[in-house]
C-alpha cells in the first residue's frame, strides 16, 4: 500500500474531526467471525485513531460509539459492546492520560450502569487537564434528544426568569449541549459506505464537511485519514458566501 504523507502540502490539518464508526458487523462477517470480533477490531482502530489524530495535530476528536438507538440491538451485543467500553475506560485511560488525551463523554448517562458511569467520571476528572488532543466518546447518544433536551433546559430558564427569549442566540443554543465549549467539527467522516448522519451531531454538523468512505472502521488508519483530509482540504468552505 502506497505511504501517503501527512504534510497535506503544508495545510493546516482540520481542528475538529467527527467519526461515524461503522462496518465492525461487517469486517467480522466477511472473515466468517462473531459480531463480537469485530467489535473488538473496531476498539483497537480507536487507539490507532488516536494516535493519528495526535501525530497530525488535530486538536478535537469525537467518535460515535454507541447511539441511543443501538439499544434496539439483541441484548447480547449490546451487552458485548458495554464491556467493551468497560475494557476501554479501565485500561486506556493510564495510557490516554500519559499523552495528554483529555476524555470526555456525551450523551445520556441515565440508563448506563452505575460502574460504567463511575469509570466515565473518573476517566474525565483524571484527563481533564490534558490539552494534547480532546477526545470526545458519544456514548448513549442522540442528536435530536441532544436538541430537544437543550430546548427544553432553555424553556426552564425563561420560565425561570433566569433568561428573556430575546437572549437566545446561538451561542445561548450552543452551551446547553453535550458539547458546550467544544468548537463544532470541520470534518465528520463515516466508514464503511453508509452515507448518512444517522442522528449524530445534527446541530454541531451544520457546515461540516461530510465524507463517505467505503472502508470498514476496523481496517480505518491513518493512511485513510491523511486522505480524507487530503480531500476537506480540496473542497471550497464557503459557509453560504458566494465563491470568489
Amino acid at each position: 500500500m502506497e505511504v501517503v504523507s501527512d504534510t497535506f502540502e503544508d495545510l493546516p490539518p482540520p481542528v475538529h474531526v467527527a467519526i461515524i464508526m461503522d462496518g465492525n458487523g461487517r469486517w467480522a462477517k466477511a472473515r466468517g467471525l462473531p459480531r463480537v470480533a469485530g467489535h473488538k477490531r473496531g476498539a483497537e482502530a480507536v487507539r490507532t485513531a488516536v494516535e493519528s489524530c495526535k501525530s497530525i495535530g488535530i486538536k478535537y476528536l469525537t467518535l460515535y460509539a454507541f447511539s441511543s438507538e443501538n439499544w434496539k440491538r439483541p441484548a447480547t451485543e449490546v451487552d458485548d459492546l458495554m464491556g467493551l467500553l468497560r475494557h476501554y475506560l479501565s485500561r486506556e485511560i493510564k495510557q490516554l492520560d500519559k499523552s495528554g488525551v483529555c476524555l470526555r463523554c456525551i450523551g445520556e448517562r441515565e440508563g448506563l450502569a452505575k460502574d460504567i458511569i463511575r469509570l466515565i467520571e473518573d476517566a474525565e476528572e483524571k484527563t481533564r487537564h490534558n490539552t494534547e488532543l480532546t477526545l470526545q466518546i458519544a456514548v448513549n447518544y442522540g442528536g435530536q434528544n441532544e436538541i430537544l433536551n437543550a430546548c427544553r433546559s432553555i424553556a426552564r430558564e425563561v420560565a425561570d426568569g433566569k433568561l428573556s427569549v430575546d437572549g437566545i442566540d446561538d451561542d445561548t443554543f450552543t452551551s446547553h449541549l453535550h458539547t458546550a465549549g467544544v468548537p463544532d467539527p470541520d470534518l465528520l467522516i463515516r466508514t464503511s459506505g453508509e452515507k448518512r448522519l444517522s442522528n449524530f451531531l445534527l446541530w454541531q454538523s451544520a457546515y461540516a464537511e461530510l465524507v463517505f468512505v467505503d472502508t470498514l472502521w476496523p481496517d480505518f488508519s491513518k493512511d485513510e485519514l491523511i486522505r480524507v483530509i487530503d480531500e476537506f482540504h480540496s473542497r471550497d468552505r464557503r459557509y453560504g458566501n458566494s465563491s470568489g
